[in-house]
């Protein structure tokens, strides 16, 4: 078999092969899932029996959710659709809107402007399209080995492509899944617009490749509407409907008889001329179509599904492919999910999906257009967490001491002194909590597998005033940063609290998860962002209670200048917002939402829960910004 060779596909003679680290997922919200489900799950849960099956929308390079899903999945998805990138021209940029402010005046616009990728986001694109096409390759090759093992027996696998990756792609198909298993390749006219091109043939299709892991595969025969052409053809009419006379062809007595009794038949003159029969337009079920499709448009501004994500598919391309190649009940994957269209399809059709996306843009957008479905069923956002940076923690600091602990403090040392340098930050020793100095302010570094905390946070304050004017630590000012991974759903208020009984100004930064890639940090392409505000009123009348947003900051470094001046209300920052009336300490419970579509732009700023007993609730509201980023709050109230 002719094979395909690029730069990077064999090191030392071997073919490199994909990442194949299994890591843990961790569920960090779980959307519309009812109070009595919740509880269902969790007497279920105690009781060591499997709960039941959730659809799953993860955030992550699926680089490493690919192998991750492996273990559970490996040889059980039925079908898999990706949309990977075309070419260098894509990358993770969006179209980011400052929403109007209701009080402005009719004719203010909404303004938008280009939120920039993310250094993950970027780092990502790196590794796609650093070494250009060669680059582009390995990744597909990696991903499709791994996609191949996650097929069932049954299953196949659709890859959207262009003109410019049709012929690459198509061979490493064939070497990943073997030519014998490559169905077809079917012809998507994306586009009549007619451009001028004096020098060229005009390009207005996409290339979808289609491959099955077996022989035995699902294939479902799906038609379309006849066309009016075809239509024209029933000319004439009786009380069935429109009809027309058609040859009869291979017949069995049985069938003549009751065409026949039917009064459906007409016999010539000639005697060695078939029957003829009246076909009728509403028994037809329509046509199947080829491996060329013409009949679906893309998606255009003034489409109903439209969400204003540059790459996304029209929903009736993916309904034609859901509904040939699986059935109620099957299991869905699309690693490069974008606006989150085959999991939108997968719903409506009653398959299961499983959708990943390493932009957090792209999740939130799935996130919103899967709500907007009538009766979604509940369904979970995961991303590896803590797991991906303790597997990072274990491979970057090695460490040889004489035992675990020894071994464990060595890496925890070494991996403080490692963010302390990206942060530009001075390493200071002889402390518990504080772990270095910068700008005459303390530094706290957290840890990568447990988030910050309120006991952490006054820990930090006591040390810091004792700090304060040391010749040795360097401390003007009772100050500390804080970094971490999680902080604790209500710490960034409790900063203002601390501040207030401490007299200490403690500011709380994230530290981002691009300081796993050793490319960004090379390139020193490390930034750490202060967390956002949220500020509630509670209101409670017997057993509801009202939660009302009053105020709401983010850091705005990443929107620019002119866009800045649009925002007139906080509440313009605001692209989505939710709440977990009864939070368990486990997992965010998302029972109620409001956001921002382009149908509906304005969005609610406060929501009522009636408690059916009595008792204390801890409640968490989740709010997301129009940059992507969640900032989240806690309240506790009582009900008698």
């Amino acid at each position: 078999m002719t094979e395909l060779l690029w730069d990077g596909k064999y090191k030392d003679g071997k073919k490199q092969g994909p990442v194949r680290i299994a890591l843990p997922f961790q569920t960090i919200e779980t959307v519309n899932e009812s109070a009595q489900e919740r509880q269902q799950r969790l007497e279920v849960f105690a009781s060591g029996r499997k709960t039941g099956w959730r659809n799953r929308l993860i955030w992550g390079d699926n680089k490493y959710v690919l192998p991750s899903l492996l273990p559970e999945f490996a040889g059980r998805i039925d079908l898999i659709y990706i949309d990977p990138p075309f070419s260098t021209g894509q990358d993770f940029s969006y179209l980011a809107t400052i929403p109007d402010y209701e009080r402005t005046s009719q004719d203010e616009d909404a303004i938008t402007f280009v939120k920039e990728p993310s250094i993950l986001e970027q780092k990502a694109y790196r590794d796609t399209w650093g070494k250009g096409l060669d680059s582009y390759l390995q990744m597909m090759f990696e991903r499709l080995t791994l996609m191949r093992e996650l097929l069932s027996e049954r299953g196949s696998i659709y890859v959207h492509v262009d003109w410019r990756l049709n012929a690459p792609l198509r061979l490493i198909m064939d070497e990943v899944f073997s030519p014998e298993n490559f169905m077809c390749q079917i012809i998507w006219k994306r586009s009549s617009i007619r451009k001028a091109a004096s020098n060229k043939w005009l390009s207005v299709d996409d290339i979808i490749l289609v491959a099955t892991k077996t022989r035995e595969y699902t294939f479902n025969t799906v038609y379309i509407p006849y066309s009016e052409e075809y239509k024209k053809r029933f000319t004439e009419k009786d009380e069935r409907g429109y009809y027309y006379w058609i040859d009869i062809g291979t017949y069995s007595e049985d069938r003549l008889a009751k065409l026949k009794a039917e009064g459906r038949v007409r016999f010539s003159k000639d005697p060695r001329a078939h029957p003829r029969f009246k076909h009728y337009l509403h028994e037809g079920k329509g046509v199947q179509p080829d491996n060329v499709w013409t009949d679906i448009v893309p998606i255009n501004s003034q489409a109903k599904e439209d969400t204003g994500y540059d790459t996304q598919k029209p929903e009736a391309l993916l309904d034609r492919i859901l509904r040939a190649s699986s059935n109620e009940g099957d299991l869905v994957l699309d690693c490069f999910s974008g606006s989150g269209t085959a999991a939108a399809v997968a719903e409506k059709l009653n398959r299961r999906w499983i959708i990943c996306d390493l932009s957090r843009f792209a999740i939130h957008t799935a996130r919103k257009r899967l709500l907007t479905i009538p009766g979604i069923k509940p369904f979970v956002v995961q991303n590896l967490g803590k797991y991906e940076r303790q597997a990072w923690q274990m491979a970057e600091f090695p460490a040889n001491g004489e035992n675990r602990l020894e071994e464990q403090r060595q890496r925890e040392a070494a991996y403080r002194t490692f963010v302390l340098d990206l942060y530009h930050a001075r390493v200071v020793s002889g402390n518990g909590w504080l772990h270095g100095v910068k700008s005459g302010r303390m530094v706290y570094v957290g840890a990568v597998d447990a988030p910050v905390t309120l006991p952490d946070v006054k820990a930090i304050a006591r040390e810091t005033w004792k700090a304060v004017g040391g010749k040795e630590s360097g401390i003007s000012k009772a100050g500390a940063d804080i970094l971490g991974w999680e902080f604790a759903f209500e710490l960034n208020e409790l900063a203002k609290q601390v501040a207030a009984e401490s007299r200490i100004d403690v500011a709380f930064k994230k530290i981002p998860r691009e300081v796993l890639d050793k490319k960004a940090v090379d390139q020193g392409d490390i930034r750490f962002f202060e967390l956002g505000a949220l500020s509630l009123q509670v209101k409670q009348k017997g057993r509801d209670v009202t939660l009302s947003l009053t105020d709401f900051a983010i850091p705005i470094d990443d929107i620019p200048d002119d866009a800045r001046k649009a925002i007139k209300h906080f509440s313009q920052l605001i692209d989505y917002w939710a709440v977990d009336w009864d939070f368990k300490n486990d997992t965010f419970h998302n029972q109620w939402q409001s956001y921002r579509t382009r149908k509906e732009p304005k969005i609610k700023m406060e929501s009522t829960y009636t408690y059916s007993e009595p008792g204390k609730y801890l409640v968490v509201v989740k709010v997301i910004d129009i940059l992507g980023n969640d900032t989240t709050k806690t309240v506790e109230v009582e009900i008698k």
